[in-house]
């Protein structure tokens, strides 16, 4: 499967899957990446490094090494 990590800009995604235990995974649900919510990739670094979203509503900045624990499947609707 695909990764956040992975992502290109203009896509629009769903998230699958959180990877990741304790207090990593959590951080990245309280950051609104839960399972089965859709967002928009709107930039990526030069380096992969961060990754920026919209999702449900606001601007969201990702780490490259957060971006490997979400895996994501291409959006079925917007």
């Amino acid at each position: 499967m695909k990764t956040l990590r992975e992502a290109k800009v203009g896509e629009y995604l769903t998230v699958v899957r959180l990877h990741g235990s304790g207090a990593v995974k959590r951080r990245i649900m309280d950051m609104g990446l839960t399972k089965g919510v859709t967002f928009y990739v709107r930039k990526v670094a030069p380096f992969g490094d961060p990754v920026e979203l919209t999702v449900r509503g606001y601007e969201l900045s990702v780490r490259r090494s957060d971006a490997e624990m979400v895996e994501v499947d291409a959006a079925n609707e917007v």
